[in-house]
Parts: C-alpha cells; structure tokens; sequence
C-alpha cells in the first residue's frame, strides 16, 4: 500500500493570508458558563489556559463532559466566551474577518451526509469555497477513498463516510486543522493509514488540534497534549512526559514460593539483578511494567476527582506537569 501523500501548502497571487503566528492557538483564562432555569449556571469551561504552537499536533484528552467540545468550539469561532481571551491565527475567532473560515479546516465528530452527491462532487464543490485548495484527486488519495471518487456519499460505509470528512476537512488546504474523534469507524489499517496522513500534514507545516479517546492515537501522533477535567487543563506536557516522573515509576512483578509480589522502582534492572542473586535463580513470573499513558491519563483523573471531592470551597485544583 502506497503512504499517503501531501503536498507542500501554496498560495495563489493576491490571495496570502496573514503570515502564522508563532503561537498558533492561545488560550488565558478561557470560562464558559449557561445559565439555567432555577439551576443557576452551568460552568462548562473554568479559567482554562492553554497554548499550542505553529505547525505543532496538540492533543486535548479527556473523559465526556469535561469540556473539550466547548473549547474546540470556541476556538472554531462557534461558540462566544463568556470571559478570558482566545487567539486562533492571530484572530478572535468568534469576531473573525471571512478569510480566518478559509485558513482553518473542521472535521466533526459525526460523519456527513450529503444526499446525493459523489464523492469527487462534494470535494470538488466544497474546493471552490477556497483561495488556495489541495486538489481533490490528492485528498482522495490520501484517505484512501480514490476508488470511490465516482460513488454516492449516502452509499458508503460508515468508515468510508469518515473519510470522506477528514478529506473535506482537508480539501481547503487549512494553516489549522481540527479533529474531533477522526478515526471513529476505522479499522486497524485505516486508522495506520490515517496516522500517516496526519504525521505527513504536520511535517507539511499544519498545525493540528486533535480530540480522540484513543490514547495510543494520541500518543503516536502528538507533538504535546493536555488532559482537560471539569473544564480545566489538569496537566500538559508530551506524551511520554505528562504528569511527571513519579506517574512512570516501573513495577517489578514476580512470584516464589512465598505467592505473588509487586516492587515500584526506578532501577528495575537492578532489582531483578538483587532478586535473581545475579542471574543464578530465575522467578516465577517475571515481568518489568512501564506505566502506559493510559495508566498516567486515569491516575490524574482519579487524582483530580479526590482533589475536587476533598475541596470545600471554589480555588484552583493542583495542575499535574509534565518535564
């Protein structure tokens, strides 16, 4: 199977937009917050601040409800703050000229349906809303959908539908490419071949904001990540730094005559070389386990959840991060 391609971001004469600010999304004090009939207001997004540089796949993970599709929503322009400031390309997204729309790409979390349009139509109608498009017969390509260029989108798969929106995401040539749960309905080949597109779209200079609940995604495509909980960044940093060190201390697990037993250790080489007398015995049941992100994501979470139950009165929650 070819890798999926990319081509180097263009820009027709007369139509160049504004020059990437070094940070691409800036995010200070960002609160969101509805009010309810007799319920009083419902905080969603709580003194959220975040950055993510130019040309930089910045993952934003978290469980339901924790306020990651307000903040993606505000940072698309749909949705007004109700105080604190976002920057997005330099613009105030929900006070943004038109051009801002061509300079930025959305894939949303259910699939389209566009009636009875094919598949090369619909790209090709939603390519002409753009100064500078990718050409369709390149997108189709890079998600794997060529073979369907002349098929109806209400005819495809759930998973062909999927890719029929990351290519709509992408058809505009975006500076800024929003994700949200892109790979839902893939299957393992798919979501690889997906992971190669986006790595190919970051090395072309796109900057990627992605929401996933896969975490071995996030871990494999992102630059850094944040995990968000009751409307805040509990913790930022890259994959294989967030939460600290004392969140990636390995276990040694083994057994003997006397049942089973389990040492946290930041030398586990040399506590298998104390426990095997220097090779001379071997234990039962040997094995050396290296935290995953997915143990660190829960543990901050269950964290978070003590904290928030232990406080009795409105203050900030500790921030866990990363080196």
């Amino acid at each position: 199977m070819n890798q999926p391609t990319v081509s180097s971001r263009t820009t027709s004469p007369g139509s160049a937009p504004p020059p990437a600010p070094a940070s691409a999304v800036v995010v200070d004090s960002l609160t969101k917050s509805y009010r309810q009939p007799r319920k009083g207001n419902l905080v969603a997004v709580d003194k959220l601040s975040l950055t993510i540089e130019t040309g930089e796949t910045y993952a934003l993970l978290g469980p339901n409800g924790a306020g990651k599709s307000t903040t993606i929503e505000i940072l698309e322009g749909h949705r007004e703050p109700t105080s604190g400031t976002v920057t997005v390309l330099g613009q105030n997204p929900y006070k943004a000229p038109a051009l801002f729309r061509s300079r930025i790409g959305i894939v949303l979390q259910e699939a389209t349906d566009m009636g009875t349009l094919k598949v090369a139509e619909a790209l090709k109608d939603a390519a002409a809303f753009y100064p500078n498009p990718r050409r369709v017969d390149e997108v189709m390509d890079a998600v794997g959908i060529e073979e369907k260029a002349g098929a109806l989108i209400k005819s495809l798969s759930g998973g062909q539908r999927r890719r029929v929106d990351v290519a709509l995401g992408m058809i505009g040539n975006p500076e800024l490419l929003f994700l949200d749960e892109p790979t839902t309905g893939f299957d393992p080949a798919a979501r690889r071949r997906f992971w190669d597109l986006i790595r190919g779209l970051g090395k072309d200079g796109t900057t990627i904001v992605l929401t996933t609940h896969y975490l071995d995604e996030a871990q494999h495509l992102s630059d850094r990540l944040g995990i968000i909980a009751s409307g805040r960044v509990i913790a930022t940093g890259t994959a294989d730094s967030v939460g600290g060190p004392d969140l990636r201390i390995p276990r040694v697990r083994w057994r003997d005559d006397d049942g089973q037993h389990e040492e946290a250790t930041t030398s586990p080489g040399a506590l298998i070389h104390q426990l095997t007398e220097g090779g001379a015995w071997e234990p039962t049941d040997l094995e050396v386990i290296r935290p995953s992100l997915e143990d660190v994501y829960l543990e901050l979470l269950r964290r978070h959840d003590a904290d928030t139950a232990a406080t009795t009165t409105a203050g900030p929650l500790t921030s866990y991060e990363g080196a």
